[in-house]
């Protein structure tokens, strides 16, 4: 892991993955609406996001009166989460080196990112550094049992270009335990369950992604395409 390997990263996120980042003004999406809602998001909670991108997830805890943080290697992200959250706290970083002091947060999440950090441990023992130690730690990560990914009708995200690990949930769950993380509940990521995500070009897709939207709903937890694990900190 170098700068310049992170340099490289970050250029991608700024010049292709978030080349056209909306209105920074939009409402949170109902999915990260629900999310905080399941997670008991209440007034007064410290929240860090760790590649919190254009801030979809802090927008919906803060209307729930957290007090949100975010971190992110693209300074085209940042500078979005900025103007949509003026009361939040932002950086623009890598997750290897949080800008923070030890046991500052009572939630630090981590969501669809964590499979494309340079150094996986290195950034679960820091967001382990930064929580408080009754914290909560959320971490969305993708599951190389997906079934259509084991059929071959799913190759990854865009940000293979730069990087992407995909593994089991037991392989995830291990890099966990390995970070000083106890796994307390695990559930199904339906964001997809959605018409923007469903209805988008190529159009001639809406069938097979209406399927597979219905499809996760039914199928087990070995099966899904992404998983939230929620964590504590393991007593050592």
């Amino acid at each position: 892991m170098s700068q310049d390997e992170h340099q490289k990263i970050a250029e991608f996120y700024n010049n292709i993955y978030y080349r056209e980042l909306g209105n920074a003004h939009m409402c949170p999406s109902r999915h990260a609406v629900q999310l905080a809602q399941r997670l008991g998001i209440s007034p007064g909670l410290k929240l860090l996001d760790v590649a919190c991108g254009s801030g979809n997830w802090l927008a919906a805890a803060a209307q729930r009166g957290a007090d949100v943080s975010g971190i992110d290697i693209s300074e085209r992200a940042i500078a979005v989460c900025r103007r949509r959250l003026p009361d939040g706290h932002f950086y623009t970083g890598v997750a290897e080196q949080l800008p923070f002091d030890n046991h500052t947060f009572d939630l630090v999440s981590c969501l669809g990112s964590l499979e494309h950090f340079l150094d996986q441990p290195k950034a679960l023992k820091e967001m382990r550094r930064v929580a408080k130690p009754d914290a909560r730690l959320l971490i969305l990560v993708p599951n190389s049992d997906f079934l259509t990914y084991r059929l071959g009708l799913y190759r990854g995200t865009q940000q293979q270009a730069v990087r992407e690990t995909i593994r089991s949930l037991n392989e995830w769950q291990a890099l966990l335990a390995d970070a000083g993380l106890e796994v307390m509940q695990r559930w199904k990521d339906l964001h997809i369950l959605s018409r923007n995500w469903i209805i988008r070009p190529p159009y001639y897709f809406i069938p097979l992604r209406l399927i597979q939207a219905l499809s996760l709903t039914v199928w087990p937890l070995s099966w899904q395409y992404q998983v939230y694990h929620l964590c504590q900190l393991r007593s050592s």
